[in-house]
């Protein structure tokens, strides 16, 4: 039986130092494809090379060209000819989608929506220019794939209904087996640690749990650490804000790590004071490492996150909320008891998430 050929074209930069739920999911996927007599060609941005991705056919853009745009290089120079292409954190319905299926003659194009929308929707421009894509290039998308319902919802409302029979939800999923578990607490504590793993930029809303350290009493910030681990534009900014507002002695920025999975159960809460999500790797993550969630209410964060169950909830931009949950757990009134791990490991295993994505080539 001949093999069918896949690419998967993803606007997502491999690094080593930074091996997520997306590369573990890359790296089954492609293993569960090669079950059914798929061979897949991977196409990056710029693609570090490192023995992760040791079994995967790797092609890196090395930044010539958008990952889009070196597909339909790609395509075009070595007449290469694709039973299916599946994208991921790239654009919905652009001309690239046209282009790629006549290009490749590829028969079924699937497209995961990862992207985040903004907390007060698109300007009115945008959403026409929506609309108008939607017109002109939709059909040539087989499958619209979001990672949440609300990624589902808002990829309807940004195209229209017309695309709304083709669309369908598949929540991310993690490989819970690499995450060390925080075990339960004995006795009363009297120092907090909080950890937030993040790139740090505005739409991660960092900047407000900084000010919403500065509304602290002194007698709780002595009972406070929090880890940031993650690096972005807004870095330096954040470490000055922090100094401005005398709360950086309770602050430790870390930069980027490999080692999230053993780290996370160092800590008793992560904190993801975001303006935007469609449905956040970190959270199950942490989740798994049986830490409970501070989070906001955007995205599909209320669908994994039930307050007072697993985390606490507040609106973006809430600071005197997020304060005030701070403030208490420290004082012993808010506490997260229940077992974190457990909706993850039977609700959110990257097994489920593969065995779902491997359904949509059937």
């Amino acid at each position: 039986m001949s093999k069918k050929k896949l690419a998967v074209v993803c606007n997502y930069i491999l690094r080593t130092d930074r091996i997520g739920g997306m590369d573990r999911f890359f790296v089954a996927f492609d293993t569960a494809a090669k079950k059914i007599n798929y061979e897949i060609d991977w196409f990056f941005p710029d693609a570090e090379t490192f023995d992760f991705y040791r079994d995967l056919t790797v092609f890196s853009a090395e930044d010539k060209l958008t990952v889009e745009a070196f597909f339909l290089d790609h395509l075009t120079t070595s007449k290469a000819k694709y039973n299916g292409l599946i994208t991921h954190f790239t654009e919905l319905s652009t001309p690239f989608y046209k282009d790629a299926k006549k290009l490749g003659s590829i028969k079924q194009i699937i497209a995961v929506d990862h992207n985040p929308r903004p907390l007060n929707g698109f300007p009115l421009k945008k959403q026409l220019k929506n609309k108008l894509k939607a017109f002109l290039y939709s059909k040539a998308i087989d499958r619209f794939i979001g990672v949440s319902s609300y990624t589902a919802k808002h990829i309807v409302k940004d195209l229209g209904k017309t695309v709304s029979l083709k669309t369908g939800v598949i929540y991310n999923g993690i490989d819970t087996s690499v995450f060390k578990k925080r075990e339960g607490e004995s006795e009363a504590k009297t120092a907090y640690k909080f950890i937030v793993v993040s790139h740090l930029r505005e739409s991660k809303g960092i900047q407000d749990l900084i000010d919403a350290l500065s509304y602290l009493t002194d007698a709780i910030k002595m009972h406070i650490h929090i880890s940031i681990y993650g690096e972005g534009p807004l870095e330096e900014d954040l470490k000055h804000q922090a100094q401005d507002l005398g709360v950086s002695e309770l602050l430790e920025f870390k930069g980027s790590s490999s080692e999230i999975p053993q780290i996370l159960a160092n800590y008793d809460y992560l904190i993801q004071p975001t303006y935007m999500e469609c449905f956040s790797l970190s959270i199950l993550e942490s989740l798994s490492a049986n830490v409970p969630v501070i989070t906001t209410t955007v995205g599909g964060n209320p669908e994994i996150i039930t307050d007072g169950v697993n985390g606490f909830l507040f609106q973006p931009k809430d600071k005197t909320k997020l304060s005030s949950i701070l403030t208490d757990i420290v004082k012993g009134d808010l506490k997260i008891t229940n077992e974190t791990s457990v909706l993850i490991e039977k609700e959110y295993a990257l097994d489920r998430m593969v065995a779902e994505h491997i359904n949509l080539l059937n």
